[in-house]
């Protein structure tokens, strides 16, 4: 297990999460009992990656009837549905987001509470329960993938998908800490993942926590590496997947499928089934977030651009479905046809 934490409730009623934006030279917790806060904490990346945004808004919900001084439900239940709305729309392409709050959402309004704090218990109960079986299905998909990832294999990893990216181990990088934990010599790159670089800056201070060897690569070099050296495959996160197999990932995702594809690279997805999103019919209809353009301008307080440059930041792009060898989700492996065998997962 690692030595640090991702997110986790601290009683009397606090959030405590890893402050993301300042690894790898510092390791900060910052402290939230504002659902508005953890919204704007999620926004500005102080927690990031799919499952651990999911946790958060969960925890972010929790924190409304824990602080409530009211103690009127009608207040409260009108406290929680605007702290969801504030929470909804933090960031807008993970689904894992709106998928904890209407979980959330869906309990308090089947149930007749007699009190506010009953209702304090249940929702901070379900927002634990979300945090455990974060845990439990990242450690089950992590599993899966041991049958792909063979004793001595090359790994190329986009973005960072490990515990910061989850409530602990995560999804593709969990997959590869499970290797290594098994005793598999394994070799990973990394890309530095621009413009937040959160393949240099987190994915490889996580695989430095583990022990496992990896080099960090600029991310135009992947065509180059799965050129000249012997690539085994390709394992990625996901943000959210389309009912066809379209991919909504950390922007360069595309790039590196359509290299992998070009260098006969297999190239795999994990995903827990709460990323797979059966409403949306494709990619197309996933909406991109734009972010802001100092994050491509700058590297940390540094400009690297002449003033005025126009800037255009999304923070994910779409990977069609032809171009994914397989899903690694806690069910088990996923091959195409997608449109048939994701849905078989909800069946």
């Amino acid at each position: 297990m690692p030595t640090f934490h991702t997110i986790k409730w601290v009683d009397p009623g606090l959030v405590s999460m890893i402050d993301q934006r300042v690894l790898p030279h510092q390791v900060v917790y910052n402290e939230y009992r504002d659902p508005a806060a953890v919204a704007q904490a999620i926004k500005d990346m102080v927690v990031r990656g799919a499952p651990a945004i999911g946790a958060a808004a969960a925890f972010g919900l929790a924190l409304v009837p824990v602080h409530d001084t009211s103690d009127k439900m009608e207040t409260v239940l009108a406290d929680l549905k605007q702290a969801s709305e504030i929470l909804r729309q933090a960031r807008p392409t993970a689904v894992n987001l709106s998928w904890a709050i209407d979980r959330i959402l869906a309990l308090v309004e089947e149930r007749n509470f007699k009190s506010v704090a009953q209702l304090r218990d249940v929702v901070l109960g379900e927002a634990q329960k979300i945090a455990l079986e974060d845990v439990e299905i990242n450690y089950s998909l992590g599993s899966h993938a041991q049958s792909l990832i063979l004793d001595g294999a090359v790994i190329f990893h986009h973005c960072n998908t490990g515990a910061l990216a989850a409530v602990d181990y995560g999804t593709a990088l969990g997959a590869i800490r499970i290797a290594h934990e098994k005793g598999k010599k394994i070799f990973v790159y990394l890309d530095e993942t621009r413009p937040r670089l959160q393949g240099a800056r987190l994915s490889a201070w996580e695989l430095l926590q583990y022990g496992v060897p990896f080099k960090v690569v600029a991310d135009g070099a992947s065509g180059h590496y799965m050129r000249t050296e012997k690539i085994d495959l390709c394992i990625v996160g996901t943000d959210r997947v389309a009912a066809n197999g379209d991919v909504a990932n950390k922007i360069g995702t595309y790039n590196l499928a359509v290299v992998a594809h070009e260098n006969k690279v297999p190239f795999y997805v994990a995903v827990p089934k709460s990323t797979i999103d059966m409403a949306a019919p494709s990619g197309d209809v996933i909406e991109i977030e734009e972010r802001p353009a100092h994050e491509v301008t700058h590297v940390g307080n540094l400009q690297i651009t002449p003033d005025n440059t126009p800037v255009g930041n999304p923070a994910f792009d779409i990977t069609p479905a032809k171009y994914v060898t397989a899903f690694i989700t806690e069910d088990g492996i996923v091959y195409p046809p997608y449109q048939e065998n994701l849905a078989k997962l909800f069946q």
